[in-house]
């Protein structure tokens, strides 16, 4: 299978690069590396922006069997503060990323969604079938991409399915998106510099590791899923404070940080119910967070002394 995957250098999109790769696929990577870096040199890169509309013209010519697409401005602090460029990545970008698909004559794209457009749900764990509550440009920005792939889906016949990812953490994360304040822990615990948790640490978040999600992709890319919106997280609730207290056991750091005010806009809970997933990809997660955390810090400190080396 020749796979096309967009922000093929970036923290999810590199580990499913390695993963398709290792299995036996032939991977073209799409990323400008703008802020990706893990770019796998077994895959054919281009290296261009989601949004260059010269994008479909080479899919056209290479024909990939699958696209997956990764590729998004994944801050919502920066989708507030700059909506247009959040909406040029994560919506022309979405709507140029399909019609290269369609061009190319692929089978079936994956498109990547968040937790983030189910806003403040009205119980945890959310379900798949739940209405979509948009609470800042970045969610809107992934509704309306899961529209457009709807829309490519019965236009064109584009098989499509979309993959909606709690907060993914592991090695390679940088501390851009919803899930980064376990690298922002993790790095700040080994250098020995104070953290922060905001509010009163009771807010939650469902953390799902990066390979779990991979194993996810890898599976939807198959001939099931069909028009479907897949959740992909854990179903439980992993509590601010909590988190630092896992993080720092796993550096072997102090326990302490500092409460800051909290941030206008945080949600205070999040959770997705993966059990339509377990139905139509035979997915579950098998990573446990205490075990996923302590593969991070490993990792973390693995850059740290190449860095300083």
């Amino acid at each position: 299978m020749l796979a096309l995957v967009t922000g093929a250098a970036g923290f999810i999109g590199s580990h499913l690069v390695d993963r398709l790769l290792a299995d036996g696929h032939e991977v073209i990577g799409v990323d400008d590396l703008s802020s990706g870096s893990n770019a796998n040199p077994g895959m054919e890169l281009w290296r261009m922006d989601v949004a260059d509309p010269a994008l479909p013209e080479r899919a056209a010519a290479r024909r990939p069997e699958v696209v997956c697409h990764l590729a998004a401005q994944v801050s919502v602090r920066h989708s507030v503060a700059d909506p247009l460029n959040d909406a040029r990545v994560n919506v022309v970008g979405t709507a140029n990323v399909l019609e290269a698909a369609r061009a190319g004559g692929a089978r079936k794209a994956v498109f990547t969604s968040s937790c983030a457009v189910y806003g403040v749900p009205d119980a945890l764990p959310v379900p798949p079938h739940a209405e979509l509550r948009p609470a800042s440009p970045y969610a809107a920005s992934k509704v309306s991409g899961e529209i457009y792939a709807r829309t490519y889906r019965v236009l064109h016949g584009l098989d499509v399915t979309t993959l909606t990812l709690a907060n993914v953490y592991g090695p390679r994360q940088t501390p851009e998106g919803e899930a980064g304040v376990v690298s922002i822990f993790t790095d700040a615990l080994l250098a020995g510099r104070p953290t922060r948790v905001f509010g009163d640490g009771k807010q939650t978040r469902d953390y799902v590791h990066v390979l779990d999600v991979v194993d996810a992709f890898a599976r939807a890319t198959g001939d099931v899923g069909g028009g479907e919106r897949l959740n992909v997280g854990t179903g439980r609730q992993t509590t601010d404070r909590d988190l630092h207290t896992l993080v720092a056991a796993a550096v072997g750091a102090p326990d302490d940080p500092a409460f800051a005010p909290p941030r206008p806009g945080d949600l205070p809970a999040m959770a997705v119910d993966p059990g339509r997933t377990r139905e139509v990809l035979g997915w579950t997660p098998a990573t446990a967070l205490r075990d996923g955390l302590a593969d991070t810090v490993a990792w973390a400190r693995e850059r740290s002394a190449a860095e300083r080396a």
